[in-house]
């Protein structure tokens, strides 16, 4: 009898369909807050570009983004966290652009100059990667490390790789070449900031066309500062 009763008291099964049109809702939900959040990031590092951390508001960046402050405030509690955010979202793409170069690589100083190009136009075109570098350089954002540390830290692993492999003349100073290489895009980005007409890209060439014969081995692609591909990472084995 109880057991009757029980069965008697179960909710019906919920047909297919409906179970399909309340997944489907789920997803379009889920999609529309991943672009509400990547809009906030978005709106945010423009914000942070044009005015600085410190001068940014956050109904600013919710208007900029097209969203009420509630909305912004559902995905991030504070500025800070916008911050720590739009260097989050900066730092995975700059670990794609600067992957580090395999050991059996030809030519790691390639690998140096190509990427320094990438890095410098993508800064210039990335919107989200610009602003995180900016913030290296903002007083008023107190982050963690910097992505220009990232950077050199890279640098420092490329140049390694190349003097390992015998590509570095003999009186070549690793330390003094990281601190070259890593100031030359810092400069670069920070003059391009500053002067709409300012070519990183070409700027870089032309530090690579003094470098490059100072660091290079003789017999090594010193004449080469150009980049020649695109993307480095279609230099590597």
């Amino acid at each position: 009898m109880r057991g009757r009763v029980q069965a008697a008291r179960r909710a019906p099964p919920v047909p297919t369909s409906l179970n399909h049109a309340l997944g489907a809702f789920r997803m379009a939900k889920q999609d529309r807050a991943v672009r509400t959040r990547e809009e906030l990031i978005r709106s945010a590092a423009e914000s942070f570009g044009r005015s600085g951390f410190g001068l940014s508001s956050l109904s600013g960046i919710s208007a900029g983004a097209g969203v009420s402050s509630g909305a912004l405030h559902f995905h991030f509690a504070s500025k800070r966290e916008l911050g720590e955010a739009v260097e989050e979202a900066a730092a995975r793409t700059l670990g794609v652009i600067i992957a580090p170069c395999p050991p059996s690589h030809p030519d790691p100083l390639r690998v140096l100059v190509d990427t320094s190009h990438l890095l410098a136009r993508r800064i210039t075109q990335d919107v989200v990667l610009r602003a995180a570098f900016g913030l290296g350089n903002d007083a008023t954002w107190q982050g963690g490390g910097t992505l220009w540390q990232e950077w050199r830290r890279w640098v420092r692993a490329t140049l390694t790789l190349a003097g390992e492999r015998g590509h570095l003349a003999a009186d070549v100073l690793p330390d003094a070449a990281v601190s070259a290489v890593t100031a030359a895009v810092v400069g670069s980005d920070i003059l391009g900031r500053a002067d709409a007409e300012w070519s990183s890209c070409r700027a870089l060439t032309q530090f690579w066309s003094l470098m490059l014969p100072r660091l290079a081995v003789r017999g090594g692609d010193a004449g080469l500062p150009e980049p020649v591909s695109n993307c480095p990472a279609t230099l590597r084995p």
